[in-house]
């Protein structure tokens, strides 16, 4: 076979043609549109720019190679299989375009929700998942393979599979079924029944994680346990919260005095909380003659679940540092013995 021959400088050339215009392409218009993309407040422009690259160089290539073929005289055959394995490649170039596209898209309306959505890892692999398998089925059909008994053979395996993997699948529909209901989303900080509590920062397939509180450590839970468990989310319905403050003061003390100067320091410590909005007043609630104190609540709602700590230790020293200006005195606990004899001590 004589390498130099007018057929194969041909087929070189159209090749290596196709190749640089896919490049040049790649590289003149598709920065470009990057850039002016990037000058752009929307995300969107960007996500369709990047979602895109390398599709140009796949297809000019691949139309370079069809180009070669047609003028180079090769055989029928070869031409209808070398056309096929073309538009397979050109296809699937497109595909994974596409799922770029459809996954980045959740990823951005996840974000734009505030996690209403769920959390992007799940949700973007399914979507990705079903964007591959509809352009498996187009290509099939472009090949001209026909799908049916695929997708009964594929039925039937699917029950061979779902029984070998019923803990995997249990997971991953509770994954779905923890997204859909919204009841926990991501950035949540959640209590779980088992005790395990912190913020939700993913949804995957099998598992969901956890940053706890306080350590900070990464836990992972089944998706099955955390849908079947008792959970308390301290971000719905609202982010704000009750925080409450046990007191208590002594037997001689005036209580109208005591709840103005309380809730004084409350609502100082309240309006000096940078970030907090809370509309709620705080209240004061006395509750109980306790054994050396009158005993109450002190109340006060704070913006998120990360402010409770910081308000609560802001509040205990103004607090104490108010009473001892105004007289009040926080009694220790006290306890009479009455010793045989009659002696008290």
């Amino acid at each position: 076979m004589d390498f130099l021959s007018p057929s194969w400088v041909q087929w070189t050339a159209f090749s290596l043609g196709g190749l640089v215009l896919g490049l040049l392409v790649e590289k003149f218009v598709v920065q470009r549109a990057s850039k002016l993309a990037a000058r752009t407040k929307a995300a969107w422009d960007d996500l369709a720019v990047s979602s895109i690259r390398g599709v140009p160089t796949v297809c000019f290539t691949s139309g370079g190679i069809y180009l070669a073929l047609n003028v180079g005289g090769v055989d029928p055959l070869l031409l209808s299989t070398a056309v096929s394995g073309l538009t397979v490649v050109v296809i699937g170039s497109v595909v994974v375009a596409g799922m770029r596209l459809t996954g980045g898209a959740v990823e951005m309306l996840s974000g734009q929700s505030g996690g209403a959505i769920g959390s992007p890892t799940l949700v973007v692999n399914l979507v990705r998942l079903s964007v591959g398998v509809l352009g498996v089925f187009i290509i099939l059909q472009n090949l001209g393979i026909d799908i049916t008994p695929l997708i009964t053979a594929a039925g039937i395996g699917g029950l061979a599979v779902a029984l070998a993997l019923q803990d995997t699948l249990g997971n991953l529909f509770a994954g779905v079924q923890i997204i859909l209901s919204q009841q926990v989303r991501q950035n949540d900080y959640v209590r779980l029944s088992s005790g395990e509590e912190g913020w939700i920062t993913d949804v995957k397939g099998r598992n969901t994680t956890m940053q706890t509180f306080p350590d900070g450590n990464l836990v992972a839970v089944p998706n099955s346990v955390l849908a079947s468990s008792i959970v308390k989310n301290f971000t719905l319905p609202r982010t704000a919260l009750w925080v409450s403050v046990e007191v208590g003061v002594s037997y001689d003390s005036d209580l109208e005095h005591v709840e103005a100067v309380t809730l004084e320091v409350a609502r100082s410590v309240l309006e000096n909380t940078k970030g907090d909005e809370t509309s709620e007043e705080p209240l004061v609630r006395f509750h109980s003659f306790g054994a050396s104190s009158i005993d109450f609540e002190v109340r006060m709602m704070v913006g998120d679940f990360e402010s409770q700590g910081p308000i609560k230790h802001d509040f205990i020293k103004r607090l104490h540092k108010r009473y001892n200006d105004e007289g009040i005195d926080i009694p220790f606990p006290i306890r009479t013995v009455m010793m045989r004899g009659g002696e008290e001590n």
